[in-house]
């Protein structure tokens, strides 16, 4: 066989979170276990009838068949732009401002070739989402993870930044609600991160996916504004001008249509533009139907929205109850549809073991925190996309394996 040498880029990639616990649920269900699987962050709710609908109606338009360029894609940009405006007060052209993506992780993934030459540094939360890491690799750069921390409230320091390390960064990635650790970030501190940004000539990336999934008591502690009608802050409340933030978003979480792959990115023009650039290198954008189905989403009823919020609010009170029956004390997140819980001893540094042999043992299947990053370890991340009477008989059988 050839001996085919591949790019040292790749090195860093082999190790993939959801892959590995990909593996080891197919090895409990080779051995017959009935598996529950709480690894994957995927929704478990369909997207609304009238999404749907908008979808199916597009694929007996043959006009619809075809390529789908930039142009092409304006009905789906004005309605980004006139959702994010609704929700937040500010003003956003959909011309110059708005791009369209295959889910926000794409996003997060090709961004870093448009802004680091090899070498430079990219800021990233640690522990924090894997695609994040994955596009500074690809791009050739280095990877400065900033701690997050239970006593800081899982938000970074900046002042803990080195400066050789300052000197050699090009952008810093955040992502509030967070995922895996479900913290929020109040406006105060993302106004901490642009001044920081603008001072050090770094692009601010805000990955934001769970704009949605925060549930109403932390109203008063989180709202951004009160001009705003979220209960979290988008990072341009901070950043008003668009002097150096991109934000991403998706209609993955908040309208369970993840399999549809549909996202956008809105911020700063320049970086908008040279994302454009990558993208036009790389793909087309998605069938013109799956975008007339997201314009229905975000311009049509939003009691789906609600009802999904809800419905996960339930889960993480029947989950968090059932945690503390069986002893295992984990606060109750204030956003996500995750429960990040420290680990009891004897796992409680060895979050990658932990989740093996629970899923070995009792078909659970759970995503360990040290593959989000080191300061994951001695973590285990739930999904909470089952319905109670399974998520408690997942704790059940959580409860045997501890004792």
């Amino acid at each position: 066989m050839t001996n085919i040498q591949f790019a040292k880029r790749l090195q860093p990639l082999k190790s993939n979170v959801f892959a590995d616990m990909d593996r080891t649920k197919a090895v409990a269900l080779a051995a017959g276990r009935e598996v529950i699987d709480l690894s994957l962050g995927s929704s478990d709710l369909p997207a609304e009838a009238h999404v749907i609908e908008a979808i199916a109606q597009s694929l007996h338009d043959r006009s619809t068949h075809g390529y789908l360029l930039f142009n092409g894609t304006q009905g789906f940009r004005e309605a980004a732009a006139n959702w994010y405006e609704q929700k937040f007060g500010i003003k956003v052209d959909p011309q110059t401002e708005v791009l369209p993506l295959i889910g926000s992780q794409e996003g997060t993934a090709h961004l870093p070739l448009a802004i680091l030459n090899p070498g430079d540094f990219a800021l990233l939360l640690d522990p924090g989402y894997p695609s994040h890491a994955g596009g500074v690799y690809l791009a050739s750069g280095q990877i400065y993870p900033m701690p997050l921390l239970a006593e800081n409230g899982f938000l970074p320091v900046f002042a803990d930044i080195p400066a050789p390390v300052l000197a050699q960064s090009r952008m810093m990635v955040l992502s509030y609600p967070h995922n895996p650790t479900a913290a929020i970030a109040p406006l105060s501190f993302f106004q901490e991160a642009v001044a920081f940004c603008q001072q050090h000539n770094l692009v601010l990336v805000h990955d934001f996916p769970y704009v949605d999934l925060v549930f109403q008591e932390t109203g008063e502690w989180a709202d951004s504004s009160p001009n705003s009608k979220s209960l979290v802050p988008s990072i341009l409340q901070a950043d008003p001008e668009k002097s150096v933030s991109i934000e991403f978003f998706t209609l993955s979480k908040s309208y369970n249509m993840g399999g549809f792959r549909i996202g956008y990115a809105i911020g700063n023009a320049q970086l908008i533009k040279a994302l454009r650039q990558v993208k036009a290198a790389v793909d087309f954008n998605q069938y013109r139907g799956i975008l007339n189905g997201a314009i229905a989403a975000l311009t049509g009823p939003q009691a789906g929205v609600k009802s999904a919020v809800t419905t996960f609010q339930g889960r993480r009170d029947a989950f968090i109850s059932a945690l503390h029956r069986i002893g295992w004390n984990v606060p109750t997140p204030q956003a996500t549809m995750y429960i990040w819980a420290k680990l009891p001893s004897p796992w409680s540094e060895n979050s990658v073991e932990f989740c093996t042999q629970l899923v070995k043992q009792t078909g659970v299947a759970v995503s360990p925190g040290a593959g989000f990053g080191k300061s994951g370890e001695g973590y285990v991340r739930f999904a909470l996309v089952h319905e109670p009477p399974l998520l408690e008989i997942a704790v059940e059988r959580m409860a045997e394996f501890l004792h």
